[in-house]
């Protein structure tokens, strides 16, 4: 997930610092997505990172065979 987060920020010359700060999500909590320490991210927080970078939640969804 955090690869598709990083492409978006690097779209956008943003880094992750910065989208902690807009997020409002501890910079702790986004470098442990980074280093997927959290894999398994809250709805919540992804929803803040989406609105911090204006896309949808689908940007970061995966895709999964049914």
């Amino acid at each position: 997930m955090w690869n598709k987060i990083q492409k978006q920020l690097e779209i956008q010359n943003k880094t992750a610092y910065w989208l902690a700060k807009k997020s409002g999500i501890p910079i702790q909590t986004i470098y442990s997505l980074r280093n997927n320490d959290n894999a398994d991210t809250s709805f919540q927080n992804m929803e803040k990172i989406a609105d911090a970078l204006d896309v949808s939640l689908d940007e970061f969804r995966t895709k999964k065979n049914a």
